[in-house]
């Protein structure tokens, strides 16, 4: 018995010879083919093709069962034309993604991949999961893992995580440790990316430093060059600003006089010493503490070389 759907030869096919093979699908639907297509399409159907026959006047036919007859269709229409419609997709991208595991299409099986990784739920994807594991369909696989972690609340509560809990406790523990495993890489990236950011600072604060002992900024700049009038913001005011805060309140700091401990002279006083540690031109270098690393000098007598600094003081 031949469907009006499950009939449906491409197109590009019209001008062949008669079709010499049928596939057979659920129902007893029939769709004729030609085995020289098959065969060039796909090497499992080539292989099915050439196994010999019992009797030579028998009708050749390929049972494909189990799926929808028109996932079959579409799986035959992309063995003649290469293309499959997104709505075929939408609809059979499971089926077609087994059928081209099946038979061997890995064109078809990437597109489906694809296809069905952008359509994932927190009702389906346990099941997309096994089936990409089944498939040997890595990236659907790694799609499945990131969409489970990070739907995971949701996830938990349908009945295919609670079937797979009792069915492949295995499965349960793989998903488990790739959300522990997501879990550390993702602290790791953000530990990095703070690290990155303190390293961006601390090297605007270096040039900022330097700027600031050499040619002098808005409220702070070196005591033996007169300062402009109107002393215009450099392009790296922001962190320009906040060196020259701490330069201006280091130099004028009464906790710190009187003995006491004060964080914003610590961190001036932290920011002087690595510039002297990383400085390659300390002959030359108008930061205080750079003419002096064989001999390092006490806060008390920094404060009054950066005291110079402050303008207008």
């Amino acid at each position: 018995m031949e469907h009006s759907n499950c009939n449906s030869i491409s197109s590009s096919a019209s001008e062949l010879p008669e079709p010499d093979i049928h596939i057979l699908t659920s129902g007893g639907f029939r769709i004729p083919a030609h085995s020289s297509i098959l065969a060039m399409a796909s090497p499992v159907l080539e292989n099915i093709i050439e196994q010999p026959r019992k009797h030579r006047s028998s009708e050749r036919v390929i049972p494909i069962l189990g799926v929808p007859c028109d996932a079959v269709s579409a799986l035959v229409d992309y063995l003649y034309s290469s293309r499959c419609k997104e709505e075929e997709i939408a609809k059979y991208g499971i089926h077609l993604l087994v059928l081209s595991h099946v038979y061997s299409v890995p064109q078809l099986k990437q597109r489906c991949s694809k296809g069905v990784s952008q359509r994932l739920t927190a009702e389906n994807a346990v099941d997309v999961l096994q089936l990409a594991r089944l498939c040997d369909a890595p990236d659907l696989y790694i799609k499945c893992m990131k969409y489970i972690a990070a739907h995971f609340k949701s996830v938990e509560q349908t009945e295919a995580w609670n079937f797979m809990q009792d069915h492949d406790p295995w499965l349960e523990l793989e998903i488990l440790q790739f959300i522990d495993e997501d879990e550390k890489r993702k602290r790791r990236m953000r530990r990095h990316m703070k690290e990155q950011n303190l390293y961006l600072q601390l090297s605007e604060a270096m040039v900022c430093l330097q700027h600031i002992c050499t040619e002098g900024c808005t409220i702070v700049g070196p005591y033996d060059v007169k300062p402009a009038k109107k002393p215009s913001p450099c392009n790296k005011y922001a962190t320009c600003h906040g060196v020259q805060l701490l330069i201006k309140h280091f130099a004028l700091c009464k906790t710190r006089v009187n003995g006491g401990g004060c964080s914003r002279c610590n961190r001036m006083w932290q920011l002087l010493r690595l510039h002297s540690s990383i400085c390659d031109q300390p002959d030359s270098c108008r930061v205080p503490l750079c003419r002096h690393k064989q001999n390092i000098q006490s806060p008390k007598i920094m404060a009054f070389k950066l005291q110079n600094l402050v303008l207008g003081d």
